[in-house]
């Protein structure tokens, strides 16, 4: 017993002796770093740069007024190599620079000797930064990640990645323009997205990183990162298929007219609300009609017949006319002062009344009648429409919009006699196309002129922030019994005048007005050159939209409004007519509010966790903590998930997925994506399970699933 005890306390001497000598070791390594090597540590950390960058934040979604994707943002990643790393041996990279290059030049599409130089020189020169590339695709990426040493991470491996965004439309050019872009370095602000850009704009995160050689920096990942919150998405009013009708519509005219802009808009006449505006002008150097001015917002011309209305509305609000007034127009020309004008052609036997006038269009009729009730007092005329609200722009959100030039008798410099008979027909003045159609849709609407509005609403992550009302820019334009008759003359003009044509046979009765306007150039009117235009709105008996199209310098031949730019407006109302309002009539269904969203397809889990947040549905524990995509495979409302995984390498089934997922799950894989209609994936033009190649493109049908 003696004997094993002894044992015993042997081993616990020694034990207890090993931990004094490494104890003591510890202080005397203490000591030496104090006293020897000090200093020189302290100059190393003094001489240690740090400085703290932004981390990118996501900008915020635009959605169409059903919630398809206008706008949006894709990941990309700028992709850096710490190839000088201490972890990576002379050994280690000679062995595997010839795998490491061959990845990277199939994978960038580069030359595999250059790149085998570029990384041989880093190595040499020391650096810890070296850029493989600026704009790599999150499938790209995972292709990088698998490259020997690189597959280490960005520690071992060596690899930096700084995750950004790039903006992308999967509508390509449909509303451009007016989804619009932001160029910051440039000041420039375009369309929504310039007018938004201070909601869509996300709070930026915070990265320390760390200056290495060749004044390179290198991030340190700790906890001092702050993540980056994004963008909220704006819900605009905009209805992704009229704009497409739309837009189509409109080019078909162009086309057929050789004309070398046009744009048409459409609105809800009792909101206000833009559900499509398109615009589309001759690019020369890619011999196509494109995207690339703001036509219908920016540009005041000189809007020549649809101007009449106003000069007939402010003559029967003064009570200066009535409707069935005889007046004069003979073979169909006058003279004001030195200037001749003319009508198209003699309208009956010469002798008519102020609605046949209006009806037909004639310039001399209208502008005799507006002349001989204002010719003693013009400003009574002019500040009759300045009541009317005609001469203030709308103040649109949206940046460029054109001022509305109304001159005023008390300019002299500027008011000739024959400023006011001209004025009656439309020239003399300017007006954007926009502000043409507001106070059309006030007649629609009864007198109440309403603002045009391209949002509605704001929304996070599927939560609504804020929603926006209608705004009434003048409650009562003119009386009632005046816009009475002013609906009257504008269906007369379809069913009897210079519209008659086009919307013969047609299921509803339309309003509206024809104009065809000679366009100035240096101080002449060019007659080669006008402008086709027709405003009005649909259905006559119960407005519920209103359109202006205006078609610019046809050269075809044909240049009236009620032959070039009314085709336009009967197309487009016809899809209406037939899509919406027939849809809206025929509507007998309601929806649950109650029930709690499963979705039944592939969903991104962040968004389920958002918007079960807003919801404050409490089970959201059964989310699987990990991987991007769940899918609900409960048939109750019990909240149970499960993980989807999708193939490498492989085009996933996004059929029955929304698009916003769609898009993110087949551009993240690196393939370029379109889409069509609205609603859920329906139809995907490469089936699942091909092979995805760096030219891989896909379509999507969208539709009701």
């Amino acid at each position: 017993m003696t004997d094993t005890k002894k044992d015993i306390l042997w081993r616990v001497y020694l034990v207890y002796f090993g931990i004094l000598v490494f104890g003591f070791a510890i202080i005397g390594k203490i000591v030496y770093i104090q006293l020897k090597e000090g200093e020189e540590l302290k100059a190393k950390a003094q001489t240690q740069e740090l400085k703290v960058f932004d981390l990118e934040a996501n900008r915020g979604n635009i959605l169409d007024n059903k919630g398809s994707l206008l706008a949006t943002s894709v990941p990309i990643f700028e992709v850096r190599f710490d190839i000088s790393s201490p972890y990576i041996t002379d050994d280690q990279f000679r062995l595997k620079v010839d795998s490491i290059a061959n990845g990277l030049s199939k994978i960038l599409n580069k030359q595999k000797h250059q790149t085998k130089s570029s990384l041989t020189k880093a190595r040499n020169k020391g650096n810890r930064y070296l850029l493989l590339g600026r704009r790599v695709t999150y499938n790209q990426l995972k292709q990088i990640r698998a490259l020997p040493i690189l597959r280490k991470g960005k520690y071992k491996g060596g690899l930096i990645t700084i995750q950004k965004t790039r903006r992308a439309k999967p509508y390509n050019e449909l509303a451009s323009r007016t989804i619009g872009y932001v160029i910051e370095d440039e000041n420039l602000f375009v369309g929504l997205e310039g007018a938004y850009t201070d909601v869509l704009t996300g709070k930026n995160g915070k990265m320390v990183m760390r200056r290495i050689n060749h004044g390179d920096w290198i991030p340190i990942h700790d906890e001092s990162e702050i993540e980056p919150k994004d963008g909220l998405d704006i819900v605009t009013t905009i209805d992704i298929h009229i704009q497409d009708v739309t837009e189509n519509a409109l080019l078909k005219q162009l086309l057929t007219n050789k004309a070398f802009q046009g744009c048409a808009i459409v609105m809800e006449v009792k909101t206000g609300h833009i559900i499509s505006v398109a615009n589309l002008r001759y690019d020369s150097s890619d011999s196509k009609y494109k995207e690339i001015y703001n036509y219908a917002i920016g540009e005041s011309i000189e809007p020549g017949s649809t101007f009449k209305l106003a000069s007939i509305l402010a003559a029967l609000e003064d009570e200066k006319i009535k409707l069935t007034d005889s007046l004069y127009t003979g073979e169909g020309y006058t003279r004001y002062y030195n200037q001749e004008m003319k009508d198209v052609h003699k309208i009956g036997n010469g002798r008519i009344t102020v609605r046949d006038a209006f009806e037909h269009s004639s310039n001399v009729g209208i502008s005799r009648v507006i002349n001989e009730s204002y010719k003693e007092e013009p400003s009574q005329f002019i500040d009759r429409l300045y009541s009317m609200s005609l001469n203030q722009p709308i103040g649109l959100k949206i940046l460029g919009e054109g001022i509305p030039m109304i001159k005023h008798p008390s300019k002299k410099k500027t008011w000739y006699g024959t400023s006011l008979p001209w004025m009656s027909i439309g020239y003399e003045l300017m007006i954007t196309p926009l502000q043409t159609l507001t106070y059309y849709n006030a007649v629609a609407n009864d007198g109440v002129m309403v603002k045009p509005m391209f949002v509605s609403a704001i929304k996070e992550g599927g939560a609504l922030i804020e929603e926006f009302e209608t705004e009434i820019i003048n409650n009562e334009i003119v009386s009632a019994s005046t816009i009475d008759s002013a609906q009257s003359l504008l269906e007369g003009v379809v069913k009897r005048g210079t519209a008659k044509r086009v919307f013969k046979n047609s299921p509803y009765q339309a309003a509206g007005k024809t104009g065809t306007a000679q366009i100035a150039s240096k101080g002449k009117y060019n007659k080669s050159n006008y402008n086709a235009s027709f405003v009005g709105y649909f259905p006559a008996n119960s407005p519920q939209y209103s359109m202006i199209v205006v078609i610019n310098n046809p050269t075809a031949g044909k240049y009236y409004g009620g032959s070039v730019a009314a085709p336009v407006f009967r197309e487009v109302a016809d899809n209406l007519y037939s899509t919406i309002i027939a849809a809206e009539f025929n509507s007998g269904t309601s929806n649950d509010s109650t029930t709690i969203p499963i979705p039944k397809k592939p969903a991104w889990s962040q968004d389920i966790e958002s918007i079960y947040s807003s919801l404050n549905i409490k089970e959201r524990k059964k989310l699987p903590v990990t991987g991007e995509w769940i899918k609900g495979i409960s048939n109750d409302d019990e909240l149970v998930f499960e993980e989807v995984a999708f193939s490498e390498n492989k085009v996933p089934n996004v059929i029955g997925m929304k698009a916003k997922d769609a898009i993110y799950l087949l551009e993240n894989n690196g393939i370029n994506t379109t889409i069509s209609g609205r609603g859920r994936v329906i139809r995907q033009s490469i089936r699942a399970g091909k092979t995805i190649n760096s030219n891989t493109s896909i379509k999507l049908k969208l539709g009701n699933y």
